[in-house]
């Protein structure tokens, strides 16, 4: 099988019903996404598939349909992406594990909405699960994001 993950192409020879997760974190090395419950109800394992957030526990190597992005390949290698940097600046993470799936689900949302209210923020976000319960900060931070991007822009 081959794959693009984070601009890069790569061939490996598991199964094709390899969660994509395993692929990311065994066969490549990228640890950045989270195993949390392995039935896509946490949200900690989110990557993107041309764009579209999807659960990578959840999703086979063989049915991956375009390019995979991870955390790791979000921000620039000289730049954290907005989002990172505005949950840096809201000190969102606190045991850190849903973190690059809640980053990773919110990028998808500004993709689709530049500038979201919260009840959106919330709707949209509503199935990355934080222990932590910093949603509060969690949607400050997509906030302060929206406005970073928009002044760039």
């Amino acid at each position: 099988m081959e794959l693009t993950v984070n601009g890069d192409r790569y061939e490996t020879d598991v199964p094709e019903e390899t969660p994509l997760l395993w692929v990311l974190r065994d066969e490549l090395g990228l640890t950045g996404t989270k195993f949390g419950c392995g039935v896509a109800a946490c949200g900690a394992c989110t990557v993107h598939i041309d764009g579209e957030a999807v659960r990578s526990c959840q999703i086979a190597l063989g049915d991956v349909w375009g390019d995979v992005t991870t955390i790791e390949g979000l921000g620039r290698p000289d730049a954290l992406h907005a989002l990172q940097a505005a949950w840096v600046r809201h000190q969102v993470a606190q045991c850190g594990y849903c973190q690059p799936g809640q980053i990773m689900q919110a990028a998808a949302l500004l993709a689709e909405n530049p500038a979201p209210d919260d009840a959106q923020i919330d709707d949209w976000m509503a199935g990355n699960l934080c222990r932590c319960g910093t949603y509060s900060r969690i949607r400050a931070a997509i906030h302060d994001a929206a406005n970073s991007l928009a002044e760039e822009a």
